[in-house]
């Protein structure tokens, strides 16, 4: 809806938030009083990713939203996060084409897979999908939004584990995929306590990608959230895990535009690679 003074005024089904975003260093476009009116605000506090939801109006514990066909349960959590990330959308269509134009069958693996957007955009388009995410929680609201899109029936494998250990173990059973989703956090913790840092593991990380890719590979998407680097950064790795498989590499930022004055506000870095097929 709106965006400046370092936060951004959002728009989630029927209740408007105010959240944290450094990036936004301009004026707000729109009045106080729309700001004001909004039913919740995160104050974040010192550390990272912490700090509390003020309400200023009732909510209700989690709602349903819709993209595409796509159901999904959204609601405020003990940090600032919502279930789902709006600007994730285009890498949701780009996945549904690029499923559906191989017209053949495709295997698809989603690491941190978060709540299964993603892996419900490549499930519906035709691909089996193995989505892994060290959080529980995060695993079971997948499943919660595939049963609330009626996609039960999909062949997805929901695996709570680290991704990195996943991806080698798959290596070594000889497990091969056409496609693989990245969307790693900066820092995080497997479920027996693997300690994640974006710029020291993600080399070994695509490394074990290459190993388990298919020998007809159809795409990779990698995208990175709240890191100091720009998205040439991605660019070269995926070019370098990518040699000698031909097609082509795009790089870029995720934005989403605000409709108060059209500013297009950046949120994440990404690159894909896909196939010349």
């Amino acid at each position: 809806m709106d965006s400046g003074n370092g936060q951004k005024l959002e728009r989630y089904g029927q209740y408007t938030l105010v959240r944290p975003e450094p990036q936004a260093t301009w004026q707000p476009g729109l009045p106080s009083k729309q700001w004001q009116a909004a039913h919740a605000v995160f104050q974040p506090s010192q550390e990272e990713s912490g700090g509390h939801w003020q309400f200023q109006r009732p909510i209700e514990p989690g709602w349903i939203m819709h993209y595409k066909g796509l159901k999904f349960r959204t609601q405020t959590t003990a940090g600032r996060h919502l279930g789902v990330f709006p600007e994730q959308a285009a890498h949701w269509d780009w996945i549904d084409e690029t499923v559906r134009a191989a017209r053949r069958p495709i295997q698809v693996l989603n690491l941190f897979g978060y709540t299964g957007l993603a892996t419900l955009a490549a499930g519906r388009a035709g691909a089996k999908v193995t989505h892994v995410d060290a959080s529980k929680k995060s695993i079971a609201w997948g499943q919660e939004n595939q049963a609330l899109s009626g996609m039960s029936a999909l062949p997805v494998r929901w695996i709570m584990d680290d991704a990195l250990k996943f991806t080698l173990r798959e290596a070594r059973r000889g497990v091969k995929y056409d496609g693989v989703i990245l969307d790693p956090p900066k820092f995080g913790r497997g479920p027996k306590g693997e300690v994640w840092e974006f710029f020291r593991l993600l080399p070994e990380l695509l490394n074990a990608c290459r190993l388990v890719l298919s020998r007809q590979p159809l795409f990779v998407c990698l995208t990175a959230y709240a890191i100091r680097a720009s998205s040439l950064s991605l660019y070269y790795s995926l070019g370098e895990m990518t040699a000698g498989l031909g097609g082509q590499i795009c790089a870029g930022e995720l934005a989403l535009e605000e409709r108060s004055g059209g500013r297009m506000l950046s949120l994440a870095i990404y690159a894909r690679w896909q196939s010349s097929e």
